[in-house]
């Protein structure tokens, strides 16, 4: 009985300084593997004397990551504008299509096969005809790119949400005589929380390479991909290396970010619980 009810204690909360020290301790092996492949990139490339073209140095896409700062800024500005209005528009989307999903049968029985189908369409065939459908100089184009990519995940993720609830917590809020608005917002919601923010994080680094691709097909010359293209044209790839980093690390920004989110919004969750150091 004691030792059940020391279960039930609350854990003593972790001073911030501590849970910042722990974090740092836990991220230092990647950190320490990522400097340590730059080394090993710098010296074997130097070593072999390999040309530009096959693989820059480290050292030469830093340098031109600081001489085209410039033009790398405004371009990742333009190019995660696309980015975020798409991701914007394919997870309401989403969300609500999956709200519709799971309340109707006729309606999942509609909208599945026609998501399932978009959702499989190569962003290279759908790229050039967004430009031709919504102009090419329109950033709504690569908007559209980036909804196609993420409106499925977040269809299925929170639909699933939705749905797999518990049976015996259903009937327990019917034999309460809850309505359906209030199973919807005290349980199935809460429920599908989890699921949304994994559809989320994944949406996060879809929407930047689905922006990124969709610039391929022509466009504005101030965004990331038409660097890429342009600078590979011309064989300066130290600074395709240097926007494809900055693309990465904006990636990587907006999963990070999703993640906060995640952390604030839910914090009662199992995952998140297991995640406290």
């Amino acid at each position: 009985m004691t030792a059940g009810l020391a279960e039930l204690e609350p854990r003593p909360r972790v001073p911030a300084s501590v849970r910042v020290t722990r974090q740092i301790r836990n991220q230092l092996p990647a950190i320490v593997v990522f400097f340590g492949v730059l080394v090993l990139w710098e010296v074997v490339v130097g070593l072999m004397d390999l040309q530009q073209f096959i693989l820059p140095q480290p050292s030469e896409i830093a340098a031109a990551f600081v001489a085209e700062w410039p033009r790398l800024q405004k371009g990742a500005g333009n190019t995660l504008y696309e980015a975020l209005g798409g991701l914007a528009i394919g997870v309401s989307a989403g969300v609500l299509t999956a709200f519709a999903v799971a309340r109707w049968a006729r309606v999942r029985d509609a909208i599945l096969p026609i998501a399932v189908g978009a959702s499989a369409v190569p962003i290279i065939a759908a790229a050039p005809i967004m430009s031709i459908w919504f102009g090419i100089l329109n950033p709504f184009a690569k908007m559209a790119i980036v909804v196609l990519l993420v409106f499925f995940p977040m269809l299925i993720n929170v639909s699933r949400g939705l749905s797999q609830v518990d049976d015996s917590a259903v009937e327990l809020m019917r034999a309460s005589a809850a309505s359906d608005g209030q199973v919807l917002r005290k349980l199935r919601i809460p429920n599908a929380l989890p699921y949304f923010f994994t559809g989320l994080k994944v949406s996060t680094t879809l929407s930047l390479i689905g922006a990124v691709v969709a610039e391929y097909f022509g466009g504005s010359n101030d965004v990331l991909g038409r660097v890429i293209v342009q600078s590979s044209s011309s064989l300066r790839f130290d600074i395709t290396w240097a926007a494809i980093a900055i693309a990465a690390m904006s990636g990587i920004a907006m999963y990070l970010l999703a993640l906060a989110v995640e952390r604030l919004v839910i914090p009662w969750h199992a995952s998140q619980r297991a995640a406290e150091p």
